[in-house]
């Protein structure tokens, strides 16, 4: 029994932190953001310096504000939204995306940050689909990620420097191919060049023979990381590749995640009774794309037993094949292949089971 002179305290239920909901349209000399207060109305867009930014965020969590920000992906990576999360803010990089959503053809700083805190309001509201989250990687991460990107970038860099150097030749008459700048082919040019031709062209050699080092050592460098089981066809420099890109294969729930970042699902158009699937969304990532689509010419020669190859390969190989059907099976064998290699990589299933010979 309770003690009649006791008193039981007036117990008050703890007050949530009212929440700031702010978008940023980030830039390198300042941020512009639009703020909005709960539910309230948005404030007009203001601009900040980054650090002066940084300094009144703090501010507005001392004062006892829940803040959740977001911005787009863009070349200034992410180490806006890791200095927010050490600041315990909730932050969100999202897709970049045109916000004129009503084709006013006015875009300007304020108006896309009041575009984005508009699609973030309703994403907070539990509107999953308001806004296209990307995957933050880890530090480690993302420097991997980027030696493997820079090599592309460089292996861009260098067929343009070759590419130049033929139109040259084509433009006095002569004709080159190959690689021509290796070390292996470049006397034989110089003898069947006249001597200011190749003085002309010099420039463009050493830049390409550079570039070929610089690139063959990346490769290496990359290639040398690869230390698991791979099937035979697959190289470490396409493993690396794949699982960097990636980051983590268990990010993904099923399939169709899988597809949808690997830009190999058809795209649809479909209207009552009718149903048409067209050409591939190509919203992915567009390096998994090509990775894949090479990828799948070594499996039909170094994996004969595996499943796709089997059912594949008569018609990829089938002269009667048309071009275009010859491309939707490219497509559906990349597709197929990204998906099996996901399922090998969180444990799902094995090589055997899929018939791939493995080798180092």
């Amino acid at each position: 029994m309770l003690n009649q002179h006791s008193t039981t305290p007036n117990l008050t239920p703890t007050q949530p932190k009212p929440l700031l909901k702010i978008a940023l349209d980030v830039h390198l000399a300042w941020h512009v953001i639009a703020v909005q207060e709960e539910g309230a109305s948005p404030k007009s867009p203001q601009r900040f310096k980054p650090a002066d930014f940084l300094q009144w965020i703090q501010q507005k969590l001392t004062a006892g504000y829940r803040i959740v920000t977001c911005y787009e992906a863009g070349p200034f990576g992410y180490d806006l939204h890791r200095q927010l999360t050490a600041l315990s803010v909730t932050n969100y990089v999202i897709r970049p995306r045109n916000w004129d959503d009503q084709h006013t053809r006015i875009k300007t700083d304020r108006t896309d940050a009041l575009s984005m805190l508009n699609a973030l309001d309703r994403f907070v509201a539990a509107n999953q689909k308001a806004l296209a989250l990307v995957r933050v990687p880890t530090e480690a991460q993302e420097r991997q990620r980027t030696q493997t990107r820079l090599r592309q970038s460089l292996v861009r860099d260098l067929k343009m420097i070759a590419g130049r150097a033929w139109g040259l030749a084509l433009q006095y008459g002569f004709r080159m191919k190959g690689d021509w700048y290796g070390r292996r082919n470049w006397p034989k040019w110089q003898r069947q060049l006249p001597a200011w031709f190749i003085t002309l062209i010099m420039p463009l050699h050493d830049s390409a023979l550079f570039l070929h080092d610089q690139i063959k050592q990346l490769t290496n460098q990359i290639e040398a990381a690869s230390v698991r089981p791979r099937p035979q066809g697959m190289g470490g420099l396409t493993e690396q590749l794949l699982d960097r890109e990636v980051g983590d294969w268990h990010r993904f729930n099923n399939r169709r995640q899988v597809s949808s970042y690997l830009g190999l699902c058809p795209s649809e158009n479909s209207s009552g009774p009718r149903h048409q699937q067209e050409h591939v969304t190509k919203c992915g990532n567009p390096r998994l794309c090509w990775a894949l689509a090479e990828m799948v010419w070594r499996l039909i020669r170094f994996q004969p037993e595996y499943r796709l190859t089997k059912k594949w390969k008569p018609r990829l190989l089938d002269p009667h094949t048309t071009s275009g059907r010859r491309k939707q099976v490219l497509v559906a064998s990349a597709r197929g292949f990204g998906m099996d290699w996901w399922r090998i990589c969180i444990g799902q299933t094995t090589p055997e089971k899929l018939g791939l010979k493995m080798g180092v």
